[in-house]
């Protein structure tokens, strides 16, 4: 079990001003998870899984600790023909961070388990709420895990305008929430979210690893670790309410999209946020060990 995750817990809580807007995070974006896997390797800053590993060993750890902005400023609702085939995880790679590495096709990412046909209830952190609408998509029976993604090889499954939240924006657990019916599938597939501000041209985006083997969200890192969504609630609930508290002020201070305005941001909280889960840490260990 991931131990050292708990710290990757607390860390993935705390928002930063200029783009904290979130990410799936049921079932687990690339990114979101990677976050946690590098965690949980925090004593070298590598990730374990090799797909994680090989996105940090290209662009750094900055678009982990950073994992819910994969974003576009300028993404106003376009899909096909301005996002190009191949980068729809990094949604075109417009954002302030280099997702980039995240577009990889590959049969290796951190992958949650899933039942065909269920319903689940897909959630996504919303650290800076914005009115909208989530569009969800999954793969068609014909793609095959490995290839690269594009807008062909999607069916949209959901739409929700202004779905309901729990927690309230800046806590522990907050987040969006919404049932999603999946439809009949087998094997490995990506669930896409995309998210379109109506207040806003910015738009985000994630790419979550799945396959449906009759599982109930855990997830798997490909070097033995499983983590199941109990724990990451448990964890999260627990021990991150002091950190959220502390952070809670640099929330509020959530402001202008300009790029060297966001890069300036990002990096002061993300300092801030390493010295908060060092603080408390030792809390979260006990949870998943």
């Amino acid at each position: 079990m991931l131990g050292a995750s708990a710290s990757a817990l607390l860390l993935a809580s705390l928002p930063t001003p200029a783009s904290a807007h979130g990410s799936t995070t049921l079932p687990g974006a690339r990114t979101y998870l990677c976050y946690l896997d590098l965690q949980e390797n925090s004593s070298t800053q590598m990730p374990a899984n090799p797909a994680c590993a090989d996105a940090v060993a290209q662009s750094g750890t900055g678009p982990l600790y950073n994992w819910f902005a994969v974003l576009d400023s300028n993404g106003a609702g376009r899909t096909e023909g301005y996002i190009p085939d191949g980068e729809l995880c990094s949604g075109g790679n417009n954002g302030p961070f280099d997702f980039g590495a995240y577009d990889a096709a590959r049969t290796d990412w951190p992958t949650t388990h899933l039942t065909s046909g269920s319903n689940i209830e897909l959630k996504h952190s919303n650290w800076a709420h914005h009115p909208g609408e989530f569009n969800v998509y999954i793969t068609n029976e014909n793609w095959s895990s490995g290839q690269p993604l594009g807008w062909g090889d999607l069916e949209q499954i959901s739409t929700v305008t202004n779905p309901p939240q729990r927690g309230g924006v800046g806590t522990e657990d907050g987040h969006y929430y919404w049932d999603v019916q999946l439809p009949e599938r087998s094997g490995e597939h990506i669930i896409y979210v995309h998210w379109i501000r109506s207040d806003s041209q910015e738009n985000f985006y994630s790419c979550s690893d799945v396959v449906f083997d009759g599982g109930n969200g855990e997830v798997t890192f490909g070097n033995g670790n499983e983590l199941s969504a109990d724990q990451v609630a448990a964890a999260y609930d627990e021990a991150a309410t002091e950190a959220m508290q502390a952070s809670h002020a640099l929330h509020n201070e959530h402001a202008g999209h300009g790029a060297e305005a966001q890069t300036s941001a990002v990096t002061s909280v993300s300092q801030q946020a390493v010295s908060l889960v060092r603080a408390v840490g030792s809390d979260l260990a006990g949870f998943l060990s």
